[in-house]
């Protein structure tokens, strides 16, 4: 993937930085993969905004991403690599030998052609997943289960990668792209590579009208407003929040811990990504 410069014939152009989509095949999804995304605009069951900031956008379809990677032992086929707009990184449409099809994450040098399988007995590849334990200490892997047969909750955004560290009885220890280090069980799945579109970062969005066709509504500050909308509020001419931050609902913005509960996955951190 790479990235193009627009000529800055507009002020909304001006800085704006896109990808050039080369690396995608085609603009039709798969239809048996797609279902349907109903927008809420922030709100909840009775109507109120319990998620501020959302709103309109361009209409989309889910992918059906396959991210368990079950099949053992069947071959695919990569037939198409594809934009998600629900995801910062490609999607690849893959045909299996018993002919069902199925979305993966794209990795980098994936290319339309290419076979992959899932299972113990697959080769050390691009785009192949196998259990952690039959992985060789130093690859770079990423959409990594937690639990198995649960499907994978880790390293899933453009460009990540993890490495596997070290091998120690039931668990094996990984490095983290956020260089956290934490071991999971050895019978986890993992697709060996590094994902692609490691230029997503890069982007920039150029004018607020992209950012509605995303779904993002504005978000208006808090010194702007009456002290009865928000603590910051009121004043005469500019004034600072007068204190801590504060959130619409008097509680501090910045700095406070919110997590209550620390989750059971949490012992097996073994270096923390904040340290």
């Amino acid at each position: 993937m790479g990235t193009r410069k627009i000529n800055p014939t507009s002020p909304g152009q001006r800085g704006m930085i896109k990808s050039d989509y080369s690396e995608i095949t085609t603009s039709t999804p798969e239809k048996s993969l797609l279902q349907p995304i109903r927008k809420t605009a922030g709100r909840n069951n009775t109507g109120r905004i319990t998620c501020r900031h959302k709103g309109g956008g361009h209409k989309q379809a889910y992918r059906i991403i396959d991210f368990k990677r079950e099949k053992f032992g069947i071959e695919g086929e990569v037939k198409t690599i594809e934009y998600d707009p629900n995801r910062n990184v490609r999607i690849s449409l893959v045909v299996y030998a018993d002919g069902e099809k199925r979305y993966i994450l794209t990795p980098n040098d994936l290319k339309v052609g290419d076979k992959i399988v899932s299972g113990p007995e697959a080769d050390i590849q691009t785009g192949n997943a196998l259990p952690l334990e039959l992985i060789p200490l130093g690859t770079v892997i990423h959409n990594i289960e937690l639990i198995p047969g649960k499907g994978a909750k880790l390293v899933r955004t453009a460009g990540g990668g993890a490495q596997l560290m070290a091998k120690d009885g039931n668990y094996v220890t990984i490095k983290m792209p956020s260089s956290e280090m934490r071991m999971v069980r050895k019978e986890c799945l993992a697709t060996i590579g590094v994902l692609g579109n490691a230029e997503f970062k890069n982007l920039k969005i150029g004018k607020a009208g992209r950012t509605r066709h995303l779904g993002i509504r504005p978000t208006v500050r808090g010194v702007t407003m009456n002290p009865c909308d928000h603590p910051h509020g009121g004043g005469e001419g500019k004034t600072g929040p007068g204190g801590n931050p504060k959130t619409p609902w008097g509680k501090p913005a910045l700095g406070r811990k919110t997590r209550k509960v620390k989750k059971a996955s949490d012992k097996l951190i073994v270096r923390s990504r904040k340290r």
